[in-house]
Parts: structure tokens; C-alpha cells; sequence
């Protein structure tokens, strides 16, 4: 079973999805720590309610003073909006979910409806998205799992959203565990980056 910190931004619909899953037992995993950059965002309130540690800390020296008092395998970026920076034992188990298929629509400046938009913008009529190891660069590290949906011509940014954010709740558990299953260095020796 993996131990997991979630890192998040907002309003924690991510870390609704692995509560839930870890709950039924779908997701191999045992959230130790939640911290937010964002001192009211819902996810820490969230946090609390389902009875996890919740913090709110400022920058990656505050984030990696409160990591150091839990015993942690894999640190999971949910909706976390900063590069972040772990601590060197944790280089490689940092891991992201990107709300596109690596590698378009990526790196700084791509996020959330920006994403979307830029997806509408061109006209795609795929989309989807792409949990990734992640390194000092913006979506650059080894990926672990990808999922499509379907867009229609119709589709508004809005529902590319809603469609795209039903993989994420497939994709991210499915990619934990096997993470948990093959281990981290399976995935960086796999590729070039």
C-alpha cells in the first residue's frame, strides 16, 4: 500500500476521488498528510472532515518541514497549482495530473480551462489526460498513464472539462497502483527525459 501526501490548490475533487476509492478499496493507497498553498481552499476543509492531517503551508521549504513528519512513499500534485520543488529523497515520487494528452497542450502556463480552452480553440476532437512522474520542468516527467475521451464538434469548454475530469478519476487511482505495483524506478528507467 502506498503512502500518499496530496498537495492541492482548490477544492479537492481530487481528493474526494481517492477517499472514496480507498474507501471501497479500489485504490491501494493511505492518504497520510493533505497540505494546501491556499490557507481557506475547500480541500483542506475536506481533509478534515474525512479525519487526515491538513495543513497550510506557503512555498517548498514550508510544504517539506510539515512532509517530514510523515512517512510517505509518493507525493501526489491534485489540482496544485505551483512547481514544486521535494525533498531529494523524494526526487522521483512526485506525481502529476495534467488535464491533456502529454505533450500537447503542456507546460507553464497550461492548466485547468486554460487547457480546455485551447483544446476548443483547435479544434480537437480528442482530448484527455495524462498522470505523469513529475520533474523541475512543467509536465516533462516519465508518464505513467493516459486516458482519451471522444469531443464532439459541439462541445463547449465546459463540458471538455467535465469529460476530461471523468478520466482524471479513472486515471489518477489507476496509475497509484501501479506505481505501487512496479515502483517509481520502473517508470523513469522506461524512458528518455
Amino acid at each position: 500500500m502506498l503512502k500518499i501526501a496530496v498537495l492541492l490548490s482548490g477544492s479537492g475533487r481530487t481528493l474526494d476521488n481517492f477517499h472514496e476509492r480507498i474507501q471501497v478499496g479500489s485504490l491501494h493507497a493511505g492518504i497520510q498528510v493533505v497540505i494546501s498553498n491556499v490557507r481557506d481552499a475547500l480541500g483542506l476543509q475536506k481533509a478534515e472532515r474525512y479525519g487526515y492531517p491538513a495543513f497550510h503551508a506557503v512555498g517548498n521549504e514550508g510544504i517539506n518541514t510539515i512532509l517530514q513528519d510523515y512517512s510517505i512513499d509518493i507525493i501526489c500534485l491534485a489540482g496544485f497549482l505551483k512547481l514544486y520543488e521535494p525533498p531529494p529523497k523524494l526526487a522521483r515520487s512526485v506525481v502529476n495530473i495534467h488535464p491533456s494528452l502529454i505533450p500537447a497542450f503542456c507546460g507553464d502556463g497550461f492548466y485547468g480551462s486554460r487547457v480546455h480552452r485551447a483544446v476548443k480553440a483547435r479544434g480537437c476532437l480528442v482530448s484527455g489526460c495524462t498522470v505523469h512522474f513529475a520533474s523541475e520542468v512543467y509536465d516533462e516527467g516519465p508518464i505513467i498513464v493516459q486516458k482519451c475521451v471522444q469531443l464532439a464538434y459541439d462541445d463547449t469548454v465546459e463540458s471538455i472539462a467535465g469529460k476530461v475530469f471523468g478520466a482524471e478519476c479513472e486515471a489518477f487511482p489507476e496509475a497509484l497502483n501501479l506505481v505501487n505495483e512496479k515502483g517509481p524506478d520502473f517508470f523513469w528507467e522506461r524512458v528518455q527525459v
